[in-house]
C-alpha cells in the first residue's frame, strides 16, 4: 500500500518490555467470529460478537467482509439504507465498493482505501460492488466498523471523508519486521489522516511470518486486536490466534502479537469509552428508546434525506 510519510517508530523489542519500563497489557478474552451474511448477501464475520459492550465502547460493530474469492455475479452489497447517531467506517483491503449517500458524499472505495461517513442527524447510503465486479468476479476483502458518537454529537451535520491510500501515515517498528497503517488517531506521537469526535485511534498491523511486534498504546484508551488474516501469539503468555478472533486487552500502555508461519494481519483499534446509554436498533444508535423511536419517525417521515434521482442501484445482470 502506497503512503505519503514513512516514519519509523521507536519500539522496544524485547520479551519482557517491563525491563524498559513498559506496563504490557494482559489478554482480557480472545473471542471467535461467527460468520454470517449482511446486505444482499455477502458473507461477513460478526467481529465483536461475544463482547460486552463496555469492552467496546466508543465501538458498535464491526464486520469483516470476505476475505472471498466471487465467482461471476457473486458479489453483493447493501441498497440505499438510513442510518442515524454514529459513524461507518468502511475499509477495503482488496477489491472495489461504490458508496454515495443522501448528503453529497460518496464515490470508489478500493484496494487500501478508508471511507468515513458521520451518518449524525440521519443519512440514507448505499455500498454496492461495481458492474464490473459483480459480472467478472474476484477478490474481495474489507471492514465495516462503527463508531459511536456521544450524545453531544448525535445530531450533529452528516460529514463523508475519502480517505485513500496514499493519505495514511506509514510507520514501521524500529526492526522493520512489522508495518502500521495510521488511518486515524495517534501511535507514539504520530497521527492519522482520519478526523474523529471522540479520541479514538484506528490501523491496519502486517507482522511478518516470525516476527514480534510491541506497539505502545494510549494507556486511557481501550484496545483491540482482530485477527484479518494469518496466525500467531499474542500476549506475555504466547496465547494463540489466528484468522477471525478478536482480543481484548486489560490496562497497560502497550501490547504484543508474534506472528507463525505466515504474516500476521491486525486491524487494531482503540479509544476513550464515552461511558453513555446505548439505545441501539438496527441501523440507529442513540442513547434513549425515545430517540430511536424518533429516529424510525423520522425515517419514515422522509427526513433523514431521500435517494438522488440517478442515485447507484445495485447491478444485478
Amino acid at each position: 500500500m502506497p503512503a505519503v510519510t514513512a516514519d519509523t517508530l521507536t519500539l522496544p523489542r524485547v520479551v519482557d518490555p517491563r525491563v524498559l519500563g513498559v506496563t504490557e497489557r494482559p489478554v482480557k478474552s480472545i473471542t471467535v467470529a461467527p460468520q454470517g451474511h449482511e446486505g444482499e448477501g455477502f458473507p461477513v464475520r460478526r467481529a465483536f460478537w461475544g463482547v460486552p459492550t463496555a469492552d467496546l465502547d466508543p465501538f458498535i460493530h464491526m464486520d469483516q467482509m470476505g476475505e472471498v474469492n466471487y465467482a461471476p455475479y457473486e458479489p453483493r452489497g447493501t441498497d440505499w439504507h438510513p442510518h442515524r447517531g454514529f459513524e461507518t467506517v468502511t475499509y477495503i483491503i482488496d477489491g472495489t465498493f461504490l458508496h454515495q449517500d443522501s448528503h453529497g458524499g460518496g464515490g470508489t472505495i478500493a484496494n487500501g482505501a478508508t471511507q468515513w461517513m458521520t451518518a449524525g442527524s440521519g443519512i440514507l447510503h448505499i455500498e454496492t460492488p461495481p458492474e464490473a465486479l459483480v459480472v467478472k468476479g474476484g477478490l474481495f476483502h474489507g471492514l465495516q466498523l462503527w463508531v459511536n458518537l456521544p450524545a453531544r454529537s448525535k445530531m450533529i451535520e452528516p460529514r463523508y471523508q475519502n480517505l485513500e491510500p496514499d493519505l495514511v501515515s506509514l510507520l514501521t517498528t524500529a526492526d522493520a519486521g512489522s508495518l502500521i497503517r495510521l488511518i486515524a488517531g495517534e501511535i507514539d506521537g504520530h497521527t492519522g489522516p482520519g478526523g474523529t469526535h471522540t479520541p479514538i485511534t484506528v490501523a491496519h498491523a502486517t507482522v511478518q511470518p516470525g516476527e514480534r511486534m510491541t506497539l505502545p498504546w494510549n494507556p486511557a484508551y481501550n484496545a483491540l486486536g482482530y485477527v484479518l488474516a494469518g496466525d500467531g501469539t499474542v500476549g506475555a503468555e504466547a496465547h494463540p490466534v489466528s484468522t477471525g478472533n478478536l482480543v481484548v486487552f486489560g490496562p497497560g500502555d502497550s501490547f504484543t502479537f508474534t506472528a507463525g508461519t505466515s504474516a500476521l494481519e491486525l486491524y487494531l483499534l482503540g479509544g476513550q469509552p464515552i461511558r453513555e446509554p446505548v439505545a441501539q436498533y438496527g441501523p440507529f444508535v442513540m442513547n434513549t428508546r425515545a430517540e430511536l423511536q424518533q429516529a424510525f419517525d423520522d425515517f419514515q417521515a422522509g427526513r433523514l434525506g431521500t435517494v438522488p434521482p440517478d442515485g447507484l442501484r445495485p447491478y444485478r445482470g
